[in-house]
């Protein structure tokens, strides 16, 4: 009979434990989702969104405040710099989840990487080492800028499908507002939250038209400027919203047809640009590989320095020209 009652004991505890940390463990993620999860990052991304906006009103400004970094004495430090609040908007048009203080210190140590690379590997003087620096300083706002570009051009892209999904509602009977909530549910990203964020600050308080207006800040994209004008100009002096926000939708894609022509057009020059920029290197390459010998005068002789230096100097003239010409606006 002990040892039964001892053995249900040790059945009742090891129920217990695995009660207990099976409870802890949901706890733990649970914990885990509310701050880290879907939903809170969801939620993070709309406040996000809403901080890149131009509204200073006390309801806008609820939710505007954001955090640049998440150092206090670095947050201090960045508030006073004048170019910091741009550089938090160009981050969130580029729909990356860095923070400013992110930013500078990946410029900070690929300036330092390369200043290393071109002192002490390379021997190069301290001027040119400080020029490398100051382009490998450069390159995470390279990135920053292409992922800002690629995402603003896939919104353009969007933009009349969103237009005629806006018409389409309102020849349905629906409100203006929405409609603009329509497309932030029915559509993908990253109009779908840009939009979202429309409907939200309308939620919160503010004005529509101020909303259309933080809206134009937050996508520089023209075409979505024609689109707040249109609507805020029948706002204050009526018309046929339909008919105008029809024939801008029109327009855009007939403006995309005309530039997706353009690039194919282009295309056999901005092939011979890249072609004519990439070719010297090959070719440097390939030599250095098969006759070292004969190229190993441009990396050793001061003369050869001197030459692969002014060389590479008009290389960059050459390749801005090129893209001056291939670039096209339409």
């Amino acid at each position: 009979m002990f040892d039964n009652l001892v053995g249900d004991t040790l059945i009742t505890l090891a129920v217990l434990i695995f009660v207990t940390v099976l409870m802890i463990i949901e706890g733990l993620y649970m914990l885990w989702r509310s701050y880290k999860g879907p939903e809170a990052r969801k939620i993070e991304k709309r406040l996000q969104a809403l901080s890149a906006g131009a509204d200073h009103t006390a309801q806008a400004r609820l939710v505007k405040d954001r955090m640049l970094s998440d150092a206090p004495w670095m947050q201090r430090f960045l508030l006073k710099l004048p170019r910091a609040q741009r550089l938090d908007r160009f981050i969130l048009q580029a729909g990356l989840e860095w923070t400013v203080s992110h930013v500078l210190l990946a410029c900070a140590l690929c300036g330092v990487l390369a200043f290393g690379a071109a002192a002490s590997l390379a021997n190069q003087p301290v001027l040119l080492a400080l020029l490398a620096g100051a382009a490998g300083a450069a390159v995470p706002l390279f990135y920053l800028h292409y992922r800002r570009q690629r995402r603003l051009a896939h919104l353009e892209r969007q933009l009349p499908d969103a237009l005629d999904l806006v018409t389409r509602a309102l020849r349905a009977g629906h409100s203006f507002a929405s409609s603009v909530q329509m497309i932030g549910e029915e559509m993908s990203e990253p109009i779908a939250g840009e939009f979202r964020m429309v409907a939200d600050e309308v939620n919160f308080g503010v004005s529509l038209q101020q909303a259309l207006t933080n809206l134009s800040e937050r996508v520089p994209l023209t075409d979505l400027r024609y689109f707040v004008v249109s609507v805020l100009i029948q706002r204050d002096s009526g018309g046929n919203l339909t008919e105008v926000l029809g024939n801008l939708s029109r327009l855009i894609r007939d403006r995309l047809k005309l530039l997706a022509r353009v690039r194919v057009l282009s295309s056999e020059g901005r092939l011979s640009a890249w072609i004519l920029g990439l070719m010297p290197f090959a070719l440097a390459a390939l030599m250095n590989i098969f006759n070292p010998e004969f190229m190993s005068p441009l990396w050793t002789d001061p003369i050869g320095l001197t030459v692969v230096k002014y060389m590479l100097a008009m290389m960059l003239v050459g390749v801005v020209l090129l893209r001056k010409i291939v670039k096209i606006r339409v």
